[in-house]
């Protein structure tokens, strides 16, 4: 076994877990190791599936605090942003991949671990909420990273928890299956990530499940907060990797 296969399989174990008790952050975490030993048109492809996988397995979970009328905005503008995302995969070298992982990161992460501090936004319609699922749609096509602007927005936007896994685990599953199916027909969905697909779904199940379970055990502020960290942590190191690239 290659060290990038063994790269992706610890990847996916700890980033299925993680989506498994969380719902979303799948390709985040996977991204993290991924991107060191995994090229980025690769990585792409895998990120989806997996989180894909990952989603359709815990979505038990969840299914009665769903709510059509907060999921249909979000999905409407990441139908939109999916095609963006996927037209700048072919263009983006692993350095830059790296520095826009590890950007994202330290952007993103920071804001989680503060956002019991800020104010709830309430008052916003369809819209903005159509917005903040084209970005999402983009980053999805892009890498796979379709939960994290959107999860951000869900708890600023004061739903209940169900409802937030919920509407974010739809719409990530939405994302998922539209981005795979703009990489099989523009040819973007390569022979090399097929041939780790079944790899990569052997090594997310067993995770997945043991996250879904422990959904109502552990405290979810307490394990948040610990996998951010991590995530800032993960962020400043790929973003430092990129930039060394780029001087040397």
């Amino acid at each position: 076994m290659d060290t990038a296969t063994i790269v992706m399989i610890v990847g996916a174990c700890v980033a299925g877990f993680v989506q498994g008790l969380s719902g979303f952050a799948f390709s985040l975490i996977a991204l993290t190791f991924w991107a060191w030993a995994i090229p980025p048109q690769v990585a792409g492809p895998l990120a989806v599936f997996g989180s894909l996988l990952g989603q359709l397995i815990a979505i038990h979970k969840v299914r009665k605090g769903f709510e059509l009328k907060k999921a249909a905005p979000l999905i409407l503008g990441g139908a939109i942003g999916v095609p963006i995302g996927t037209a700048l995969l072919p263009h983006v070298d692993q350095a830059t991949f790296k520095a826009a992982v590890g950007i994202l990161l330290l952007v993103w992460s920071p804001a989680m671990l503060f956002v019991a501090k800020f104010p709830r936004i309430d008052h916003v319609g369809p819209v903005a909420d159509a917005g903040v699922g084209l970005s999402g749609g983009v980053l999805g096509g892009l890498a796979g990273m379709t939960g994290a602007i959107p999860a951000l927005w869900c708890i600023l936007r004061a739903w209940e928890r169900d409802t937030q896994r919920a509407v974010l685990q739809a719409f990530n599953i939405a994302m998922h299956v539209m981005t795979l199916t703009a990489y099989l027909v523009s040819g973007l969905l390569n022979a090399e990530a097929v041939r780790l697909f079944p790899v990569l779904a052997v090594a997310v199940v067993i995770p997945v499940l043991l996250g879904a379970r422990l959904y109502h055990a552990i405290n979810d502020l307490t394990f948040r907060r610990i996998v951010l960290v991590l995530l800032v942590v993960s962020g400043v190191v790929l973003l430092a990797s990129a930039i060394r690239t780029w001087v040397t």
